[in-house]
């Protein structure tokens, strides 16, 4: 873990708490709302300890997609039968390898009804389907693909879309937030805000018996009766914790509220916690889907490395790994036919007649590019990728004039405006707190740490290698739901 020390307080030492719950949460992102809801509709006194200045956390800012399916109303009303076990099925391989097995499991038998958790808490989904390629539709379309009809995951499980998507357009994280935040406070949970969680209290018998905070520069401890949930978020804000765990975001954008800093997991840690998959993380490439799948992605050296019509975060991940620069590109026709509302205003940055002249420009290994896309247009004429497998639909010859796009000057898609230059690569991390799948925090030995719960992304949860979009507000919600109830009943 980091260097930087951080100590449990004994409960001995603490000659009075300030406050008193039966579950103290700490951190108000959708983890910590599911936790505090589920706690307090079982009857527990909660408190939720925020350190910003009001609920939200990184959950806000996300785009709002939450994976679900198995058989939502929203999927029937599509057109689309699933089940759990192809949602399984694709899970597993999409997030995988080393996807939580036991944990996915469960997630995916009891996704539907944690879709009517969502509607019973307020949110609404539109019984509408977005077919077309997006990072975050631009519409208020209930549902979208996220990667199922793409090789090789088409050839896994029957291709059904999962990514639903509450009532609002392009993002949706503040809504889902509102909605959570507000049935949690009307369960009878509290909010201290600006409280900043420092470590936690143990009793002697080495269970955690509360927390010591800060407020305003102000030292209080807060009393746990029956259990603290850590839902306090990733370590993508933490420098010295992306080294020793995640380096390969190191020099990277970050995707969070600039307070993931990973201090649950730290205070954790300092019990003996034991960690897991600390090393995954999700990555987002700033290129427009509807882009990359109407031409190709190259690296540096001029060559392809995936199929482009692959949910983006899995080109991302993928980008990561291929030397930088990465570019898109695509010839007059192909950018001619993005819709205006799918190109979020990116103009190209280089254009040419020649495909040697764009080597040229783009400092290409001489011959690489012109290479690449003769050996894609010989099988797009035919109508086939044997290289990577994209699906005909977006196979077409690319010819003269050519364009390429640097995602590395991104684009925003709150205002379409272009945003500053950069990597072209922004992410967050998913390993965490080895948890059960309910939330109970176990140590190195294996053993259940009494009084210590965790949910979200302080915790590792359904992920291996991979990621989908809506997994985290979708996982963290699931067992941040099941968190709540256990350590109500602790």
């Amino acid at each position: 873990m980091s260097p930087r020390p951080v100590h449990p307080v004994p409960l001995s030492q603490v000659g009075a708490f300030d406050h008193e719950a039966d579950v103290l949460v700490v951190g108000f992102g959708c983890a910590g709302a599911a936790a505090a809801f589920e706690a307090a509709s079982a009857g527990a006194d909660v408190i939720v300890l925020e350190r910003a200045g009001g609920p939200g956390g990184s959950s806000a800012m996300s785009g709002g997609e939450l994976y679900l399916g198995g058989g939502t109303r929203v999927q029937r009303a599509c057109g689309f039968d699933d089940t759990p076990d192809e949602m399984f099925a694709y899970l597993e391989a999409a997030l995988g390898p080393h996807a939580d097995a036991e944990k996915l499991r469960l997630y995916c038998d009891e996704s539907v009804e944690h879709f009517e958790w969502f509607c019973a808490r307020g949110l609404a989904f539109e019984e509408s389907m977005y077919d077309a390629p997006s990072w975050m539709p631009p519409t208020r379309d209930g549902l979208m693909w996220l990667g199922e009809n793409a090789w090789p995951y088409n050839t896994i499980a029957r291709p059904v879309p999962r990514g639903h998507r509450p009532a609002a357009e392009n993002f949706g994280g503040w809504l889902i937030m509102e909605r959570l935040a507000s049935a949690a406070h009307e369960a009878g949970a509290r909010t201290h805000a600006d409280t900043l969680a420092t470590a936690l209290v143990v009793d002697e018998s080495g269970r955690v018996a509360g927390v010591a905070a800060t407020n305003y520069g102000k030292t209080v401890h807060y009393r746990a009766r029956r259990g603290v949930v850590l839902t306090t978020g990733g370590f993508v804000d933490d420098e010295e914790m992306l080294a020793d765990h995640a380096p390969v975001l190191l020099g990277h954008g970050k995707v969070s509220d600039g307070l993931d800093d990973g201090s649950g997991i730290r205070m954790a840690a300092a019990l003996g916690a034991a960690t897991r998959r600390m090393a995954q993380v999700e990555a987002a490439l700033t290129a427009l889907p509807a882009m990359v799948c109407r031409g190709m992605l190259v690296n540096a050296r001029g060559q392809r490395f995936i199929n482009e019509d692959v949910y983006p975060g899995m080109f991302s991940h993928a980008a990561l790994h291929h030397p930088a620069p990465w570019w898109v590109i695509i010839d007059e026709e192909g950018y001619d036919a993005i819709p205006e509302r799918d190109l979020w205003g990116v103009r190209p940055q280089h254009v040419a007649e020649t495909l040697a002249e764009l080597e040229e420009e783009l400092g290409m290994p001489a011959g690489a590019l012109e290479t690449t896309v003769a050996t894609y247009n010989r099988h797009a004429i035919e109508g086939d990728d044997p290289h990577f497998h994209k699906n005909p639909a977006w196979l077409r010859e690319l010819k003269p004039p050519f364009a390429a796009v640097n995602p590395a000057l991104g684009f925003n898609p709150g205002d379409g405006e272009a945003a500053p230059p950069g990597t072209g690569i922004a992410g967050f991390t998913l390993g965490g707190l080895h948890t059960t799948v309910d939330g109970v925090v176990l140590d190195v030995s294996g053993n259940p740490i009494a009084g210590l719960f965790a949910a979200g992304r302080a915790s590792s949860g359904i992920h291996g290698g991979g990621y989908v979009s809506g997994t985290s507000l979708g996982d963290g919600t699931f067992f941040g739901r099941r968190a709540g109830r256990a350590a109500a009943r602790a």
